[in-house]
């Protein structure tokens, strides 16, 4: 199979990204070769790989078929190990984004002990493994010159500091900030989203509001500051003492929201014990009804099932609009030391979209990895009645992606569904169990079907049609 480029590592002259198969590899440009040298025999790197804070990453035959890099030709490869599921920045809980900047302080601050620095700092520069961080741009460690500032100090700002600032100090969230500007949050806007008072709180004022400044003296100004930091005689030991107190900033942060329209649902989820369990049984039976690689849990909220689900998968996307339901599923995720299942945040009615030069930087979900199984649990009826999403819409794109369905039915009699339906209209006729089953008649055949005690919940584990035993 020829090699595929990877769109969101063209913008690194001396890099590129190309797959084959399920393998990753790297080319590198002689200037970059010479870094990967000095670097594989540091001593810092070779123990960040071995504790998986840096993807593991050998040197390999350059492919055969690589294609031209331009004025700098491709003088060898690297491959990298691949990561279960690539996720974004703008999808991360809070606790996601502040233990990825830490982590990259962290490595930043061993490299520069032993002469290196990350010519870049990118939030996009790590990835997850379930819900621990790990560093991917392994050609972002370069040597240290003498004199050589930080150059991703802005850069780090942008994509962490300042995102994390304004979700602690703010409450605003920063997801949408940083999908908005795939270069992050800049100082002016930071410094125009937080208040006043804000500027007295620790890091503000040097972080947020001098870098303001000094952004808008040197907007139009024919200067280049590196070169002036380097002839100021800026050594290693001021970056160092810089990133120290990032570092301790950044781990000061929290998020003090407590609550959300949806983070309660584990109190009050409208089941009794033994519907409860009874759904447990019917979803650990479809998942175990076929090897299965990756599965969507779609509303997945407190993760209950999608732990059900991790017992008979490789991986498991637990994705949820509610950040801070993701955030806490985040939380004891990490407690458990759970590499299995990664949460996201995602709004299905506006998800993820093609993002960057040519809208193709930045994947769509299912631009990068279709699951062999999704579970649609008590969401049908938000979808539908709550976004207003027409039924077949919705059935229609659940077979779009792929993979077998568990799908609930919330019944407009069920608790839920009238508190929905309260201050609204009722005009979803077509919210209706049988138009349900004969939109999934469409797509997929039935495999079972299961009433809960209630009355008003059912069940469905529906096959796509065409899938054989359901195995992707």
């Amino acid at each position: 199979m020829p090699l595929r480029a990877e769109p969101g590592s063209y913008r690194d002259r001396e890099g590129r990204v190309f797959y084959r198969d399920d393998r990753v590899f790297r080319t590198l440009s002689a200037a970059a070769l010479a870094h990967w040298e000095a670097l594989d025999g540091a001593g810092f790197f070779r123990r960040a790989m071995a504790d998986g804070r840096v993807v593991r990453t050998r040197r390999v035959e350059l492919p055969a078929e690589a294609p031209p890099a331009g004025a700098q030709p491709w003088v060898a490869a690297l491959e990298h190990e691949r990561i279960p599921f690539v996720s974004y920045p703008y999808e991360w809980s809070f606790g996601m984004l502040r233990d990825a900047a830490l982590l990259q302080l962290g490595l930043l601050r061993e490299a520069l002990e032993e002469g290196f620095v990350l010519k870049d700092s990118s939030a996009y520069n790590l990835q997850w493994v379930g819900s621990r961080p790990i560093f991917i741009d392994v050609p972002s460690f370069e040597r240290l010159a003498p004199g050589e500032p930080w150059v991703g100090y802005l850069q780090f700002c942008q994509l962490f500091l300042y995102p994390l600032l304004l979700t602690a100090h703010r409450d605003v969230p920063f997801q949408p900030l940083l999908r908005g500007a795939l270069d992050g949050v800049s100082p002016e806007v930071a410094a125009r989203l937080l208040s006043g008072a804000d500027r007295f709180r620790r890091g503000v004022f040097t972080h947020v509001y001098l870098q303001s400044r000094l952004q808008a003296m040197t907007a139009g100004a024919n200067r280049s500051v590196k070169r002036e930091l380097t002839e100021s005689g800026f050594h290693r030991e001021l970056i160092l003492a810089n990133v120290r107190k990032l570092e301790r900033l950044i781990a000061s942060l929290a998020w003090r929201r407590t609550t959300s329209t949806w983070v309660a649902y584990r109190e009050s989820h409208g089941y009794s014990d033994e519907d409860h369990r009874a759904k447990r049984r019917f979803v650990d039976t479809a998942a175990a009804a076929a090897p299965r690689r990756l599965v969507w849990d779609l509303g997945a909220n407190t993760g209950d099932f999608s732990r059900v689900c991790r017992e008979h998968a490789d991986y498991v996307i637990a994705l949820d609009a509610d950040a801070l339901a993701v955030e806490r599923l985040y939380q004891e995720l990490k407690r458990e030391g759970e590499r299995g299942i990664l949460p996201l945040v995602g709004n299905l009615v506006d998800p993820s979209p093609g993002l960057g030069w040519r809208g193709t930087e930045r994947k769509t979900l299912a631009e990068r990895g279709r699951p062999d199984l999704v579970l649609a649990l008590a969401l049908l009826h938000h979808l539908v009645i709550s976004a207003n999403v027409p039924l077949d819409e919705v059935v229609d794109w659940l077979a779009s992606v792929g993979g077998d369905l568990v799908i609930e039915y919330v019944s407009k009699q069920d608790p839920m569904v009238a508190r929905l339906l309260l201050n609204k209209e009722d005009r979803y006729a077509d919210y209706d169990l049988a138009r349900l089953e004969s939109a999934l008649a469409r797509h997929y055949s039935i495999v079972s079907r299961l009433e809960l005690g209630s009355g008003t919940r059912t069940l469905i584990h529906a096959r796509r049609a065409g899938s054989g035993d359901g195995a992707g």
